[in-house]
């Protein structure tokens, strides 16, 4: 079990605590509840725009790197379509400067139309990169359009296009910050080797003068039922065809979450599950096969994807993995199987709490999604899952008209 303190600021900030006493470091997380689903579709990738923005200088601190560096800290930051997050890694001792770093950049960047041009430039170029230069690096938008047609899920994090983050303003990226970047918009979580009055000390002394601020209402637009089967086929200078499935399933805080978790895990988690033994190792069709989650919190993807061996069309390689899937719908689940996942998320659940930087993020997660004290009892809701209930989700997640595939084939010479 994780020992959690909690504590609410009047500006709304929640401040969630772990000592941990096996390090003499201590993880500080920034999560705000900002993330590409919260952007207009004709201005995205501004939620990306930001984890650089935000190491560009704040209101009273012009360097944010140089101080943690001195103080043998380490920092990074990720957004996702749903949350933006930043944290630092410091000795113990030197933990006020991270609040300090913080709470600055909580108040307010330094805005100026030099660091937006630098960071527009610095994100233009990450997004040609891994996107536009980058074998297969279009996938997700190609994907994301096909499956989504209401929902903000439809762009990537990073952007629709690199205009839509050329032609963002100085005046539009200040009102993205001031809606979204608030104490009242964030949950600040502290694992480490710390105690939990230092932590309030600090909160106090840093972040309680912050004002709270209007942050926008969510009103994002919920994905209807897809009702038909959706197909695209394109032709890429790529060394392999390639084919991914995706299908629609539920939001993070549904009862029946984990179910769809185990059911990818059943399919592809390492090369004992059924997709690798079968469709690689055994009847040598695909040189790799994976099946995953998107993780969203709200409606999101069940993701296939395989490439096929030289001689495989994608038609035989779409057969070979509804094969597989027939069998999981029709065809009983071992007990061996069911407790091998089972034993494997727990694994993986238990290794990644050791880590105190692991149990800062996460505890900021499930606080921003519910509460941070559900995290001890992720592993005994897979647990509790039955053959049954295995069956009754995978019935309606495979279902041919909530499918949208992908044909990703290499160009003809």
């Amino acid at each position: 079990m994780i020992s959690i303190n909690r504590h609410i600021l009047p500006n709304g900030l929640r401040v969630i605590h772990h000592k941990d006493i096996t390090t003499s470091m201590v993880a500080i997380n920034v999560l705000y509840n900002v993330g590409a689903r919260d952007e207009q579709p004709d201005k995205t990738g501004f939620a990306h725009l930001f984890e650089h923005l935000m190491f560009g200088g704040s209101v009273n601190i012009p360097d944010f790197d140089g101080p943690l560096q001195m103080a043998g800290a380490e920092n990074n930051a990720w957004t996702s379509n749903d949350v933006t997050n930043y944290y630092e890694c410091i000795p113990a001792d030197n933990l006020e400067i991270a609040f300090w770093l913080e709470s600055d950049r909580m108040l307010s960047l330094d805005f100026s139309q030099e660091s937006l041009n630098v960071q527009k430039n610095v994100v233009i170029e990450e997004f040609k990169q891994r996107n536009l230069n980058q074998p297969y690096g279009d996938v997700q938008m190609l994907l994301r359009p096909l499956a989504y047609k209401v929902h903000p899920y439809q762009w990537n994090t990073i952007g629709k296009e690199p205009a839509h983050i050329a032609n963002a303003t100085l005046d539009e990226v200040k009102d993205f910050f001031y809606r979204f970047y608030a104490p009242n918009n964030a949950v600040l979580s502290v694992a480490g080797n710390v105690e939990f009055e230092e932590v309030l000390r600090l909160s106090e002394k840093w972040f309680a003068l912050i004002p709270k601020r209007e942050v926008t209402p969510k009103n994002i637009p919920q994905e209807p039922d897809q009702t038909e089967a959706r197909f695209l086929e394109v032709e890429r200078n790529v060394p392999a065809d390639a084919i991914f499935k995706v299908y629609h399933m539920c939001a993070k805080t549904h009862p029946d979450y984990p179910v769809y978790d185990l059911i990818s895990d059943l399919l592809a988690s390492g090369n004992s599950a059924r997709l690798y033994q079968s469709l690689v190792q055994e009847q040598k069709l695909f040189s790799e096969v994976n099946a995953f989650i998107s993780g969203d919190v709200d409606a999101g993807l069940f993701h296939i994807k395989g490439k096929p061996v030289n001689g495989i069309s994608l038609e035989e390689a779409d057969k070979a993995i509804q094969t597989e899937i027939d069998k999981l719908l029709h065809e009983p689940i071992s007990d061996y199987e069911m407790e091998k996942v089972k034993n494997k998320f727990e694994a993986n659940q238990v290794f990644s709490e050791i880590n105190y930087q692991n149990k800062a993020t996460n505890l900021a997660l499930y606080e921003l999604i519910s509460k941070a004290e559900d995290i001890n009892f992720e592993v005994d809701k897979y647990r509790a899952i039955t053959v049954e209930q295995m069956k009754s989700v995978a019935s309606t997640l495979f279902r041919k008209e909530n499918c949208s595939r992908l044909y990703y084939r290499r160009e003809k010479r």
